[in-house]
């Protein structure tokens, strides 16, 4: 028997209470126009089908507990939906994350030997983010939390006013995992869901390049920034971001070239075949690879460690990215995780 369990950083829970609390606000009205342009009306009436069925998936522990069987998956980190909220007042975003927070320690608790909570924060307030977070950590014993490719409108993840939050985030050893909801390309994605299958990876490769250009990894150098679906499209092109560090004053920002940096930062394997995991793996290193499965979404896989295993890496890289690197990211005492 492998010395760490499997586990699965990618999977994530319906939280009504959220739901109830945004549900009439102007600024959900707001976000689900911007989605429904950015989507198209074909992907739209799909992604709504799609939701109804997936409801039970997304609230049952049993069926959870179920595919992760099947999927030979021991753990999964567990993170709300991740739908955008940074439309919220400052009032608002208190009582949203209040509202995820608990309802996602709540339904892990139902199984605290199998699932690990995954916390939000309202980064468009970083006077409250940081707390948030420190709350997350040590009053709900969450193992990270997740947050959006940007903070809102006109705040990057750069941005000097979230120092706070990143300094609490190495400070309490917590991971950030980034995880995009579509794109700022809006309508030009109006088509064949290019919402998810170009958006996602377009806004994580961009969230990623700011936080490696802007020397963020430089001054924060423990902080441990997981990002969703391989990276996006940084890892397949990041010998372009190296080029232009070195060829450009304006991108020479850092001490050590973009791919360099990227390397400190962990992705998951959602690359959906043997080929883009092994190059993945040979961009990011063996060390910085976990799990993931964006359970239980369409654009998810059911079978994470059979795709790991179809790689044919050797079995210290297997067995790193079954779930070593994942116990080191998230801080778990287990057996052959250095953390």
């Amino acid at each position: 028997m492998p010395a760490v369990p499997s586990i699965d950083v990618h999977a994530h829970v319906a939280v009504p209470a959220v739901d109830a609390l945004i549900e009439g606000q102007p600024g959900l009205a707001r976000q689900r126009q911007l989605d429904a342009a950015s989507l198209g009306l074909s992907s739209l009436q799909v992604n709504l089908r799609h939701i109804g069925e997936l409801g039970p998936k997304l609230t049952d522990p049993d069926l959870r507990l179920a595919a992760m069987d099947a999927a030979r998956v021991d753990i999964q980190a567990v993170s709300a939906v991740p739908l955008p909220h940074a439309w919220a007042d400052q009032d608002l975003a208190a009582r949203i994350v209040h509202a995820s927070n608990t309802s996602v320690a709540a339904f892990c608790a139902k199984d605290s030997a199998r699932f690990l909570p995954i916390g939000a924060v309202s980064l468009q307030h970083p006077g409250l983010a940081a707390d948030q977070l420190e709350s997350a950590v040590l009053d709900l014993g969450m193992r990270g939390v997740q947050i959006s490719t940007s903070a809102g409108p006109g705040r990057e993840l750069d941005d000097p006013s979230l120092e706070g939050f990143w300094a609490a985030a190495e400070s309490l050893g917590t991971a950030v995992l980034i995880h995009p909801w579509g794109c700022t390309l809006g309508e030009r994605l109006g088509a064949y869901y290019l919402f998810n299958s170009v958006g996602n990876p377009t806004e994580t490769a961009l969230a990623l390049s700011r936080i490696l250009y802007s020397g963020l990894l430089e001054r924060y150098p423990r902080l441990r920034i997981w990002s969703a679906h391989g990276g996006g499209y940084l890892p397949s092109y990041v010998v372009r971001a190296d080029h232009a560090w070195a060829s450009r004053g304006d991108a020479h920002t850092t001490d050590e070239p973009p791919s360099a940096l990227l390397r400190r930062t962990f992705v998951d394997s959602l690359v959906y075949t043997p080929g883009q995991l092994r190059h993945l793996v040979s961009v990011m290193g063996a060390s910085q690879v976990t799990l993931g499965s964006d359970y239980p979404f369409d654009m998810g896989v059911e079978d994470p460690v059979d795709r790991l295993e179809a790689a044919e890496f050797d079995t210290a890289t297997t067995e790193a990215i079954r779930g070593g690197n994942a116990a080191r990211l998230l801080g778990l005492a287990t057996p052959g995780a250095d953390e």
